[in-house]
């Protein structure tokens, strides 16, 4: 490393968040960021640690949960290299294995940070703020470009269904090793989960779109308002594309089977999150009024609950209030939690910081769920919680409060099987292979709801075996 003791002489300092007061009036991004100087230090802050624990995917909880990048990225390289102020070699060791950091340097909760051995006894090196200046000097300069065309072109044509982050991931590799890639999108736009199930403030729109226009200018193609199975049949596709990879993520999401279910008010998160940056792609990042007067309520606790809250904080909620069903997590790491694994903590998002300044009192209700609603005129107009043990409402400790929209963020169950049935998709395998050898699944598709960072991996390594099965390596 250029300095070794670079961790001892600089203190930890991320990217700023622009003031509560400030951020809530409009849906323009949360963070500024470090001086360029700045930056350089932080990443000195890198260890000559001989072992580093952020570049390698450890795995706990008998395989479900990791620790550090699963995406084999090699930072303590890269942080080397911006310190020292070596910001294309930077750049081409990051996207060796991070197609999409412009993506990850802004949304993944940054695994890599908690296993790092500075974390041990400090607060871990701003991983995650470093690879954003990364990607964002690659754009500067005219490096992304470049980087992503092909050497020459196969003239094989690969079809990939889903525009999210594992297929973005796909799609650009692929089209490296020379293959004629058309990405098909049910969406008016590309980007999948990272266009409409991440909001503005945290993921802007015109990152996605600039991602997505240096695409183009490479080859890749994109096809949008297009559902495979309506607009385009499995069989078309099969006909006129060697191989077909599906990264249509995991869309199926938990629903509450409970009374007035139906009634109007209620959203899905996904569906709520997709009007609100829709809007802002449409007039701007300005906050709205469209809730105004209105009690808002999310159920569920985990990062869409955070942004639903958030969402609605800047249309203009009177209230907003969350129910999470699990138990509230310690303030400390327990024992059987050790380093490098995740802390399994206490914490309080961004969302959730806005709406306590705004609204004040409990934001959150551990343990407690909707058991009912109920309305007027089709429009739901109250909800009843419980009480809940092992994820069980509990009899006799149900209350009845006023509400006016309720947003679904429970997470999902995995991807739309339709989408796999009219394909003949019975079999998906480790190796992202199918029952039929023409067809690929990977991504949320193939291992569930996950992390960004998972995507890109998965996008990467499926885009291989679609190579290795196509026999050509130019």
């Amino acid at each position: 490393m250029s300095d070794p003791f670079g961790f001892m002489k600089y203190p930890r300092v991320n990217n700023p968040y622009r003031p509560v007061k400030e951020r809530i009036k409009d849906f323009a991004e949360l963070q500024h960021v470090l001086s360029d100087e700045e930056r350089r230090k932080q990443a000195a802050r890198c260890m000559n640690c001989g072992v580093p624990h952020c570049h390698v995917g450890f795995f706990y909880s008998g395989g479900k949960a990791v620790s550090g990048c699963p995406n084999d990225n090699l930072i303590p390289e890269w942080n080397d290299m911006v310190s020292q102020a070596k910001d294309r070699a930077a750049f081409e060791r990051l996207t060796k294995t991070n197609y999409l950091p412009d993506f990850t340097g802004r949304v993944c909760p940054a695994p890599c940070e908690v296993a790092c051995n500075e974390a041990l006894h400090g607060k871990g090196i701003t991983i995650k703020d470093n690879e954003r200046f990364i990607i964002d000097q690659g754009f500067k300069y005219g490096w992304v470009k470049e980087s992503g065309l092909p050497v020459k072109r196969n003239g094989i044509k690969i079809a990939i269904v889903g525009s999210g982050p594992t297929g973005l991931s796909c799609a650009w590799r692929l089209n490296r090793l020379g293959y004629d890639v058309t990405v098909f999108e049910k969406d008016d736009q590309p980007g999948g989960f990272a266009m409409y199930g991440i909001p503005n403030m945290k993921l802007p729109k015109g990152i996605v779109f600039r991602r997505i226009e240096v695409m183009k200018e490479i080859g890749i193609k994109f096809v949008v308002n297009t559902t495979v199975g309506v607009d385009v049949t499995a069989a078309e596709l099969k006909q006129h594309y060697q191989r077909i990879v599906l990264a249509i993520g995991a869309r199926s999401a938990r629903d509450l089977d409970v009374k007035g279910r139906q009634l109007k008010g209620i959203y899905q998160a996904v569906d709520f999150l997709t009007l609100a940056t829709k809007k802002v792609v449409k007039d701007g990042t300005k906050a709205t009024k469209v809730l105004a007067g209105k009690k808002v309520l999310v159920i569920g606790g985990g990062d869409t609950g955070n942004d639903c809250i958030a969402t609605a904080v800047r249309m203009g909620a009177k209230d907003v209030r969350q129910l999470e069903i699990n138990r509230r997590p310690p303030t400390y790491r327990l024992p059987n939690n050790p380093w490098p694994e995740w802390p399994l903590t206490s914490r309080t998002g961004y969302g959730q910081e806005e709406a306590k300044e705004l609204f004040g009192g409990v934001i959150t209700d551990y343990e407690m769920t909707a058991v009912g609603f109920t309305g007027q005129n089709g429009l739901v107009k109250s909800v009843t919680t419980s009480k809940a043990r092992f994820h069980k409402p509990v009899p006799g400790t149900e209350q009845e409060q006023d509400v006016d929209v309720v947003i679904l963020a429970m997470g999902f169950n995995g991807a739309e099987q339709k989408y796999l049935q009219a394909f003949g998709v019975d079999q998906v395998n480790e190796d992202y292979t199918t029952n039929d050898e023409q067809v690929f699944v990977a991504g949320d598709a193939r291992r569930g709801p996950s992390l960004v960072i998972w995507g890109i991996y998965e996008g990467r390594m499926v885009a291989e075996q679609v190579d290795a099965a196509c026999q050509v390596r130019v």
